[in-house]
């Protein structure tokens, strides 16, 4: 009987949970709910110069929007140390790592000669078989691995395909440096060992990476993980994926209004289909996704695809959950927190209630911020300069008219449309030239949804006000 599928997301914490990392993420999320396992969190922090507290946070809340959740506690590199010195005892106990006093110049002056000599600048073995008792005094050695020297080192990537590296092409890899601390192949290995992770999916800007670290495996006598190393995302012009693109953190779609949905549906297609399925639930991600069917190469990143996606699954969220979400989200948008600040009670009815008109004409988050603005706008309103331009004096003069009307008319949507199309009709006018001029006096734009909903949610006293203002 196989083994549960244990996937992780080991990321750096040296910045933000960028977009390509939360794909991987997803990926592996995807992964283990598919086939009933499950995925660990690892956070590889062992460069302390760059690692920061601030960027856990941003990772581990990029996550959780997103809506990827975790087995367990996250584990975190760096406090693993003293097991991964460990391992290399026992790795120096049978022979199968040594000792190098090489110093940093000797080093240098290597990979300057390999270099020169049309060579890769790769560590010569100068201390593989030398006798330690010839160690120069003072000098800290490094621990290396004693790679294989000749044969292959074969990959059945699920991805990637099958990967031969030749032996002689793989050098004697740093385990601890002098300074005792582990490097970051040594660590990996020791940890994915540790917390039996079964599958490594990551991007295959590791594949190189992944003939190093199967010969640690090797040399401990442990099973490999199966290993799948998925392609980069690109930008649209086909280069490689840079803050131009959208090569951005996760909080940043966020700020800019995207939904967490629309997200996860957006990087599940980035180098994965399931047939023409382009809207595609999470439990259906979940019930079709196998890496397998991840393709080798690169995925493009298209914001106007992402935005249209958006627009789907902001005019199909039911109206509490795009409510809750969007709440959540103001203080995230730009000029949201004081928004946030203003949504008292009566506010919030009136956002509810504005809600599903809203909706239909946001692609984002953001854009129904700025469609719901009309509704926190203190009187009298500033007028964009579309609603400048219609409210002319013969528009006033209109307005005038039929604030008359609509002050003896029953607040309903019923009767204020049927005295809104009477007044138009008294008048030898089309609606839209009476909606016109009514809707830049209500909102300040030129756009809002139906004008007899806005009456309604802005109410008879604060309509009324908002007519009287601009009629003349």
């Amino acid at each position: 009987m196989s083994k549960p599928v244990v996937t992780r997301f080991a990321p750096s914490p040296t910045g933000f949970l960028h977009i390509g990392g939360g794909r991987t993420a997803l990926f592996n999320w995807l992964y283990a709910r598919h086939t009933g396992g499950k995925m660990l969190l690892r956070i590889e922090d062992t460069d302390r110069e760059r690692s920061t507290e601030a960027a856990i946070d941003a990772i581990i809340d990029g996550l959780k929007w997103l809506g990827l959740d975790w087995e367990g506690e996250t584990v975190f590199q760096f406090a693993r140390a003293p097991r991964h010195r460990e391992v290399v005892e026992e790795m120096l106990a049978a022979g199968k790592a040594y000792r190098c006093y090489c110093t940093p110049d000797e080093l240098k002056e290597m990979r300057e000669k390999a270099m020169a000599e049309g060579r890769a600048p790769r560590y010569d073995g100068t201390w593989r078989d030398r006798d330690p008792a010839e160690a120069p005094a003072g000098v800290k050695p490094a621990i290396r691995i004693r790679a294989p020297l000749e044969g292959e080192t074969v990959i059945e990537d699920r991805v990637q395909g099958r990967v031969v590296i030749p032996n002689k092409d793989l050098d004697d890899l740093v385990l601890l440096r002098s300074d005792g601390n582990p490097t970051y192949m040594l660590s990996v290995v020791v940890d994915d060992h540790d917390m039996g992770v079964t599958h490594i999916i990551r991007g295959d800007d590791h594949l190189t990476n992944a003939a190093r670290q199967m010969i640690i495996y090797q040399a401990m006598g442990w099973e490999v993980p199966v290993m799948a190393h998925i392609p980069l995302i690109h930008g649209p012009d086909g280069a490689k994926l840079s803050k131009r693109h959208g090569a951005l953190g996760v909080d940043a779609y966020r700020a800019m209004g995207y939904l967490p949905e629309a997200m996860r549906n957006y990087l599940v297609r980035l180098g994965w289909a399931h047939g023409d399925d382009e809207i595609m639930s999470t439990d259906e991600m979940i019930a079709w996704f196998d890496i397998d069917d991840v393709g080798r190469s690169a995925s493009r990143f298209d914001f106007a695809k992402l935005e249209n996606l958006n627009g789907h699954y902001m005019r199909a969220t039911p109206d509490d959950r795009l409510y809750e979400l969007f709440v959540e989200t103001l203080p995230h948008l730009p000029g949201g927190a004081a928004m946030k600040a203003d949504l008292d009670q009566a506010k919030a009815a009136q956002l509810r209630m504005a809600l599903p008109g809203l909706k239909e004409r946001a692609k984002t988050l953001v854009e129904l911020k700025d469609g719901a603005a009309f509704l926190f706008a203190n009187r009298p309103l500033a007028l964009d300069e579309k609603a400048g331009t219609i409210l002319d004096a013969d528009a006033r003069a209109l307005l005038k008219r039929l604030h008359a009307i609509l002050v003896e008319t029953e607040w309903t949507i019923e009767a204020t449309e049927a005295a809104v199309k009477a007044f138009a009709e008294a008048e030898g006018l089309k609606l839209g030239k009476v909606a016109q001029p009514l809707r830049a006096a209500l909102t300040g734009r030129s756009t809002s949804p139906g004008i007899f909903d806005v009456l309604m949610v802005l109410g008879r006293e604060e309509s009324l006000g908002r007519i009287a203002d601009q009629a003349a």
